[in-house]
């Protein structure tokens, strides 16, 4: 039989395809939101935030497992099997009847993603060599995992107004389908070079519960009190579920995740980095998204079209930075990008009840979009430089983990501390007319939880000023813009 030889390019195009899909998916159902809370009779406003929780938390909490499966099986088999169960689970969200149903649906479709997106990035690393020919794939790849976002905020906005919210989960089933057979047809199989098939079980099943109780404590904080017995109960549970993962991970002989990988340089402050700037990104979609419609009174396609900047932005940044990285490397970016994202929070957070697109949104998008742009790729050469490619599915995974568990972190904090805020707010102003009362208090609770998103990003800055280390040896070429094939 004659081998198929297939250029690293279509390998590259079907994996980023996957993970645009992925990344759309984070972000397409915002603009539905309104529409989806009256369809299907959401108890309250606060419970919708669950309809990206459950995505975000399934898909953060079993990416490891993903990963390293991977590693372990097969990352075409993997990439390959997820990609169509991610598809057939979106036909089942499309057909969701009630609140539980989307909710529980989301969560499978997080799960799909979880062994997904690692094994499409860890195909990645293993088709490019190191230096100017992977920082040319990472490059395109971080402006369609950045961009996935903007994108999918239009389009969920086109099919929200012009066909229906349910075709914002259908529209995955053929685009699934799809990537899933071409992967069979193209992408060549790869596994670790290991003398060992194990899966860590009992460390998947302590990382996963651990991070989703984790998250669950900061959801349900504002609700029970931060300081409440209920509060502290599941804060301390997922201390213990996670210190458990650590200690078995240190004694296990096949573990989920080897805790030398963070021996390697930057791995750790890498993903350190990763947390709270996702966190900051994470609520800017939701909150504005909220804004726009609730506020400004905005449809879905022109709530759509208010994010459009965004991708032109975030898709030329990523492309140039590819030349940028080459000629100063990787770190400096990675310390002035997340200011640039603060700083876009910051103009963000000055929003009014008798604002306007162009004065309130506009500038804080852009300013945003280009700190998104440089973020991407940065933070991925990062966090892969120097990575064996044994355990490349394992450094996506983490990477990806970081990426996800800090969205659903960050979200849960900010809309608590929104809901805080608004509640503070109807206290202290109860005078006011009903109608103006409500608005006001909403914008209110936008402003404190984007103030706080400020601080995220702020933190991310600092932990790649402090902690991020680079080797002249390692800056990329700056003809990286020519992906080897």
């Amino acid at each position: 039989m004659v081998k198929r030889v297939v250029h690293k390019n279509i390998v590259l195009l079907i994996v980023a395809v996957a993970q645009f899909m992925v990344v759309l998916d984070s972000s397409i159902v915002n603009v539905a939101l309104p529409t989806m809370y009256k369809a299907l009779n959401f108890s309250s406003a606060d419970s919708l935030q669950w309809v990206i929780t459950a995505y975000t938390l399934a898909f953060g909490g079993f990416l490891l497992l993903g990963g390293r499966a991977a590693d372990l099986y097969g990352r075409k088999r993997i990439f390959m099997w997820s990609t169509a169960l991610f598809a057939l689970v979106s036909l089942a969200a499309g057909l969701a009847q009630n609140s539980l149903m989307i909710d529980i649906t989301r969560a499978f479709q997080g799960l799909a993603a979880a062994f997904m997106s690692p094994a499409a990035l860890s195909i990645v690393l293993t088709t490019f060599k190191e230096g100017k020919e992977r920082a040319g794939a990472l490059s395109i790849w971080g402006a369609v995992a950045a961009g996935g976002a903007a994108v999918g905020v239009l389009l969920g906005g086109i099919l929200t107004q012009y066909l229906d919210w349910r075709w914002n989960f259908f529209v995955n089933v053929p685009v699934g389908l799809a990537i899933a057979y071409a992967a069979y047809r193209y992408v060549p199989e790869s596994k670790a070079d290991l003398d060992h098939s194990k899966l860590d079980l009992p460390g998947a099943v302590l990382v996963t519960t651990g991070l989703m109780v984790l998250v669950f404590a900061f959801t349900k904080a504002p609700s029970y009190g931060w300081a409440s017995m209920e509060s502290l109960r599941l804060f301390a549970l997922s201390i213990v579920l996670l210190g458990g993962f650590l200690y078995n991970e240190s004694r296990s002989k096949h573990a989920l995740m080897p805790l030398s990988i963070f021996k390697i340089a930057n791995v750790a402050a890498a993903n350190m980095a990763q947390l709270p700037i996702t966190a900051a990104m994470f609520s800017m979609f939701f909150f504005v998204t909220l804004y726009v419609q609730n506020v400004l009174g905005f449809s879905p396609v022109q709530s759509g079209l208010s994010f459009l900047p965004i991708t032109f932005v975030i898709g030329g940044i990523s492309v140039l930075m590819q030349h940028v990285i080459g000629r100063i490397g990787y770190k400096k970016p990675l310390v002035f990008a997340p200011l640039l994202i603060a700083f876009g929070l910051f103009l963000l957070s000055g929003v009014s009840v008798g604002g306007s697109y162009w004065t309130d949104v506009f500038p804080g998008l852009i300013i945003m979009a280009a700190g998104m742009g440089m973020t991407f790729i940065t933070i991925t050469i990062a966090a892969t430089t120097g990575v064996p490619a044994k355990e490349s599915g394992l450094a996506s995974g983490l990477l990806n983990t970081s990426q996800q568990i800090g969205g659903a972190l960050g979200l849960a904090i900010l809309s608590g501390v929104s809901t805080s805020a608004m509640t503070s707010y109807l206290r202290d102003n109860a005078g006011k007319g009903a109608v103006d009362l409500a608005l006001h208090a909403q914008v209110s609770g936008f402003e404190s939880a984007l103030h706080v998103g400020v601080f995220f990003a702020i933190a991310s800055s600092l932990v790649a000023l402090f902690f991020i280390r680079e080797n002249k040896d390692e800056k990329i070429d700056p003809k990286a813009a020519m992906i080897a094939g």
